[in-house]
């Protein structure tokens, strides 16, 4: 029986994060398992130093539009099958999922669609969502172990974000993304994190305008979830949030593995 590590983070650009300290800030912390979200690039526009970090292997999901979306995988554990996607292309060519099955658990590392553009990325969204519970509950339906991890774009409750009533009508804390939320969990998922914390204040995420981090005007938007009968083998659900170099901070989970 060991502990496994997993660490999920919206890098924002992983040039960007890369030039800000990443390869250190990993070499460091040596997580089992990194998810990384909004990476927007392809696998040959990884710096080379960290498409080949140490004792890691990397997968990469990318989309077809050039500095766009995209997630990679980091693991230290080699998984015994790796998607690239939902199977639906209209999601599949934003490249915003990374399916790895380790054995004892599949991992799901998602970067979801932001609805704030208009009505139809509100809707597709929406449709993403649906999608990717669908997908996710056919697997647990199987009798597999599921870990969610990524940027949701959603605040779930109104301890979830600084400000409620003033971005109760804005896409990322809308009724209906709630309420998407809401039915998620009662499909058999839990939102770890709030297992171990139910503090206010906890955010992932700061707009990068008028000093929010400084004053943690933020959000939680990132999440790590897991179904309800795996939950015994989680021993702990965090966030980083003091690791900089993004607008986001990493979120953890660490899971016992091998019973």
């Amino acid at each position: 029986m060991s502990t496994i590590r997993i660490l999920s983070w919206n890098v924002n650009g992983i040039r960007a994060v890369h030039r800000k300290g990443f390869k250190k800030w990993a070499l460091e912390d040596k997580p089992d398992v990194l998810c990384l979200q909004e990476t927007k690039a392809t696998l040959e526009q990884f710096p080379k130093d960290i498409k080949n970090l140490d004792e890691y292997h990397l997968y990469n999901s990318q989309a077809e539009k050039k500095g766009y979306s995209g997630v990679a995988t980091y693991t230290r554990i080699k998984p015994e099958k790796v998607d690239h996607g939902l199977g639906i292309s209209k999601f599949d060519q934003e490249g915003r999922t990374l399916i790895t099955d380790f054995g004892d658990f599949v991992l799901f590392n998602i970067y979801f669609p932001n609805g704030k553009m208009s009505e139809e990325r509100l809707r597709y969204k929406l449709d993403f969502y649906d999608s990717f519970l669908d997908y996710a509950d056919q697997l647990k339906d199987e009798g597999r172990n599921i870990v969610v991890c990524g940027d949701v774009n959603t605040a779930h409750n109104e301890i979830d974000l600084a400000r409620p009533k003033e971005n109760s009508k804005i896409s990322g804390f809308l009724p209906v993304e709630r309420e998407w939320m809401d039915r998620f969990l009662s499909h058999g998922y839990v939102d770890t994190f709030r297992d171990f914390n139910k503090e206010p204040e906890q955010y992932t995420w700061w707009s990068y305008r008028t000093k929010a981090r400084e004053r943690n005007v933020g959000w939680r938007l990132d999440y790590f979830f897991v179904n309800k009968e795996f939950m015994g083998q989680v021993e702990n659900s965090y966030i980083l949030s003091d690791v900089m170099g993004s607008d986001h901070c990493p979120v953890g989970l660490d899971v016992r593995v091998g019973e």
